[in-house]
């Protein structure tokens, strides 16, 4: 069975920093593309960002490109999201899924809030 958990959000400021993880169980984490997705309240699920199974291309939204970077850690089965420069538009829960474009989430994904 597939798993995907999600951890790292919490409470930051305009301009502020956090690193989200997601840890994937259940499937070869190796040989999967993944992504990240959010969704902000009252809105629909909006795909982030996404890598490649070698780690080596990596695709972003345009609203986040230049401050956020994924990243994936194969031996820990880890998928990571670092976000810089965080505006209060940021502000949703955050999904990891599979696929480079994946927005389906799997997992009860984790809080990210950009309030002053």
């Amino acid at each position: 069975e597939v798993q995907l958990v999600e951890s790292g959000g919490g409470l930051v400021q305009p301009g502020g920093s956090l690193r989200l993880s997601c840890v994937a169980s259940g499937f070869m984490f190796g040989r999967t593309d993944m992504s990240w997705a959010r969704q902000a309240p009252g809105k629909g699920l909006e795909w982030v960002s996404g890598i490649n199974l070698s780690g080596v291309s990596t695709y972003y939204a345009d609203s986040v490109k230049g401050r956020f970077t994924i990243s994936r850690d194969d031996g820990k089965n880890t998928l990571y999201l670092q976000m810089n420069s965080l505006k209060i538009e940021d502000t949703a829960v955050y999904y990891c899924a599979l696929g480079r474009y994946g927005v389906t989430p799997r997992g009860q994904g984790t809080q990210v809030t950009v309030s002053s």
